[in-house]
């Protein structure tokens, strides 16, 4: 059973006619104990079937242990977002949860970032990042029913594609509760900054620059 309507599926297979540069989509699941690996799993599937330029590689979470530390994945169901092609990248780009809903949007502009090889961030941004001299870890936390949460998580990955120094990850709020209590998740977007700070709502680029240099100063 598919999960695209043919007429979403038509207009994805034109907007992925642009992709230059292979994107492979390596899924962790595990099928008995996740609620929603399956669901998961089958977006990933579908969507790389909409170009020949989308690949996707399915791990079990436990039985390959070794590729899911690879990766750093620590939980499930998970997206890593790679580029392919002659020079593959992992980008350090996370999605942990179903792109579902408002997040489907997430999945497919990070497909076309990913592919492009160009975040679009601005010169100052890009800047900093590339003089980054310590790790950053940020994570979106989200719902697929917020219309303001794709604008945060696409600016972490774009900030995370700067620097191998950062690494950005979507988390759906309510699949992971003991994240979400453990972060004081009560609205959504928040973007944890290295454990220690945050920023709520899907703040302008400048705003979150400056909420980044106060994190690592």
């Amino acid at each position: 059973m598919s999960l695209l309507k043919e007429t979403d599926q038509q207009h994805l297979r034109e907007q992925f006619s642009a992709l230059d540069t292979p994107v492979k989509l390596v899924m962790f699941t595990q099928e008995m104990e996740c609620q929603y690996c399956t669901e998961t799993r089958m977006i990933s599937e579908e969507v790389a079937s909409l170009s020949e330029n989308i690949s996707v590689e399915v791990y079990d979470f436990v039985r390959d242990q070794e590729i899911a530390e690879q990766y750093n994945i620590d939980k499930i169901p998970a997206i890593a977002i790679v580029r392919g092609g002659k020079q593959p990248k992992d980008y350090g780009i996370r999605l942990y949860g179903i792109p579902s809903g408002y997040e489907f949007s997430s999945l497919i502009e990070n497909i076309m970032m990913v592919s492009r090889g160009e975040s679009g961030l601005s010169p100052e941004t890009k800047e900093w990042a590339a003089n980054l001299e310590q790790p950053v870890h940020l994570q979106v936390f989200v719902t697929p029913t917020c219309p303001y949460c794709p604008q945060a998580v696409i600016m972490a990955h774009q900030l995370a594609m700067e620097s191998d120094m950062i690494t950005a990850d979507m988390v759906e709020a309510i699949e992971f509760p003991h994240l979400s209590n453990r972060y004081q998740v009560q609205g959504v977007p928040r973007t944890v900054i290295n454990d220690d700070f945050h920023m709520e709502g899907a703040a302008p680029e400048p705003m979150l620059l400056g909420k980044l240099q106060e994190a690592v100063a």
